[in-house]
């Protein structure tokens, strides 16, 4: 079954108690991924970087995601920072949802899914699993 490590590579937003990990054990196994990957908890500085060098964008990001090779799926990096103002501005969504749902979100593209060519299929697709996962 396929695995994900997640890696906390920024200090802002205290991450061991968000559950990814039981999260994402509970998405790849009833998913089948394909292949293992990663989910990379970032600053914003580094996901501006990212997203410029990337997708020629000049500002950060919630998440990208990398297409792995060899079996590999992937790799899946998070702004802790921006998930972390999302859910703040929002009455219902708490920072440990919206880190679940940047995680499902970059694993529906790692999957080959693509929000902005696909007429809002992965959008349906993503709705019906966030209910499906409680995230």
């Amino acid at each position: 079954m396929p695995s994900a490590l997640i890696l906390n590579r920024q200090r802002g937003y205290p991450s061991h108690r968000l559950g990814l990990s039981e999260f994402l054990t509970r998405v790849a196994a009833g998913l089948r991924p394909g292949g293992d990957f990663t989910v990379v908890l970032v600053s914003d500085r580094v996901m501006r970087r990212y997203n410029h060098k990337y997708r020629g964008q000049d500002g950060t990001t919630d998440v990208l995601s990398f297409e792995g090779e060899g079996g590999y799926l992937g790799d899946i990096l998070i702004s802790a920072e921006t998930a972390f103002r999302q859910s703040a501005r929002s009455k219902t969504l708490t920072f440990e949802a919206n880190m679940k749902r940047l995680a499902l979100h970059g694993l529906l593209h790692l999957m080959g899914h693509d929000h902005e060519t696909d007429d809002g299929e992965m959008r349906a697709i993503e709705t019906r699993l966030r209910r499906r996962f409680k995230c």
